[in-house]
C-alpha cells in the first residue's frame, strides 16, 4: 500500500502559525476554537488538558498586550492521517517591555472536519 503525504503541509503550518499568533496577540479567548477536549498544552512545564483549561491559562497570563515575532518555522507530516508537527522559535514583547523574550513552541496539528486543531502545544521561554 502506497502512502501519499500532503505536500502542502508547510503551507498549512505557515497559515496556522500566522493565524494563531495574530489571534493570540489580539484576543486570546478566541483561541478556544483551535483546541479540543483532548488537546494538551504544556506551558513552562505545567500541563493542562482540554480547551477550557487551556484558554483559561492563556487568558490568565500576567500581561495585557503581547506581540509575537516569529523567527523560524519548521514543519513535518506527523502521521499517516494528515497530522502536522510544527516548531516555532521567536521573540515576544509584553506590555511596555522593550526587551523581547525568546521562546520556542511546538504544535501538533490534527485534521478534523476539513480543518485542523491543536492536539499538542508545548511552549517554553528561552533564557
Amino acid at each position: 500500500m502506497e502512502t501519499f503525504i500532503c505536500l502542502d503541509f508547510a503551507e498549512i503550518a505557515q497559515q496556522f502559525v500566522q493565524f494563531y499568533y495574530k489571534t493570540f496577540d489580539e484576543g486570546r479567548p478566541n483561541l478556544a476554537g483551535l483546541y479540543r477536549d483532548n488537546s494538551m498544552l504544556t506551558f513552562e512545564g505545567a500541563a493542562i488538558q482540554g480547551s477550557g483549561g487551556i484558554v483559561e491559562k492563556l487568558v490568565g497570563l500576567p500581561f495585557q498586550k503581547v506581540v509575537h515575532q516569529v523567527s523560524t518555522l519548521d514543519a513535518q507530516p506527523s502521521n499517516e492521517s494528515g497530522g502536522i508537527m510544527v516548531i516555532v522559535t521567536g521573540a515576544l514583547l509584553v506590555d511596555e517591555e522593550q526587551r523581547p523574550m525568546n521562546y520556542s513552541q511546538v504544535f501538533q496539528l490534527l485534521p478534523a472536519d476539513g480543518s485542523y486543531f491543536v492536539f499538542n502545544d508545548i511552549f517554553r521561554l528561552i533564557y
